[in-house]
């Protein structure tokens, strides 16, 4: 078995997962390092989310191994796990908002509940207004989820998921369903928490618009702006991956998969123009 990567956050080392017989993951590698952007694409059912679970520890690999900050996750009790978690960010699809808890429960759900993370209890109601105010609802505390749009509620999935200050961010088609203002709203504040504090990023999503965002623009912390960049000349790369069927078909920067001449992977990168 391969040995983690010095400098990884994630490393998947030749990772299969099954559904009875049904091959979800196949043989897959894939290596994140600190501060990187990872877009992943592929059609539905082709192990995206499946992908993130198994980076969680939600799912157990039936082959291979899953190295996380440098520890083989499949060796790991489930309280060593829990710990590992702390230090992740997840915003699962729709949100994943608790429908009975107010905004400021949701947000604090993470400070409260992971012990690792030892959050003083004073601490905690500032911590939720700044994840708040960072996705520009820090006026939302007392309502409850129904009382919001989709794209707020996925807001504040943001903020719950950055509350914690994680080193790793899981983003499960974040602007799934939403309106192509509100997508591009949602992909501004994921390039911002990116860019703000230097995160480790990994976004499925099906749109090839939310990659080319995160590729092409970086959050300009004088400015509170998104500035475009030339990918080629900043220091962190963001780095595309396709997967089908399961297995991972394509890995590389935004330049090849549009020069893909594969009819699978080249139809993510047409789906701008469509």
């Amino acid at each position: 078995m391969t040995q983690a990567s010095n400098d990884s956050i994630l490393q998947f080392d030749r990772v299969t997962v099954r559904f009875d017989d049904n091959v979800v993951l196949r043989n897959l590698s894939l290596t994140m390092n600190e501060g990187e952007t990872v877009v992943i694409l592929g059609s539905a059912g082709s192990g995206k989310t499946v992908l993130l679970k198994t980076a969680l520890g939600l799912i157990e690999p039936d082959e291979g191994a899953v190295y996380l900050f440098g520890r083989d996750t499949t060796r790991l009790e489930e309280s060593e796990m829990a710990d590992l978690r702390s230090r992740m960010g997840i915003l699962f699809q729709e949100g994943g908002l608790f429908d009975s808890l107010t905004i400021e429960e949701n947000v604090a759900y993470p400070l409260l509940n992971q012990k690792s993370l030892r959050c003083p209890p004073e601490d905690v109601l500032p911590r939720v207004e700044e994840a708040l105010t960072f996705v520009e609802l820090g006026h939302t505390l007392a309502k409850i989820p129904s009382e919001l749009s989709g794209g707020m509620r996925r807001r504040v999935g943001i903020a719950r998921a950055i509350v914690t200050q994680p080193a790793l961010l899981l983003y499960d088609s974040p602007t799934a369903g939403l309106d192509p203002i509100t997508a591009n709203t949602i992909m501004a504040l994921i390039a911002k928490e990116r860019d703000t504090r230097r995160t480790t990023t990994a976004i499925a999503t099906h749109r090839y618009q939310d990659g080319q965002l995160l590729a092409n623009y970086r959050y300009n912390i004088e400015t509170a702006r998104l500035e475009a960049v030339d990918p080629a000349e900043h220091d962190l790369l963001t780095r595309f991956v396709v997967l089908k069927e399961g297995e991972l078909v394509f890995e590389g920067l935004q330049p090849e998969l549009e020069a893909s001449t594969d009819s699978y992977i080249s139809k993510f990168a047409k789906r701008l123009s469509e």
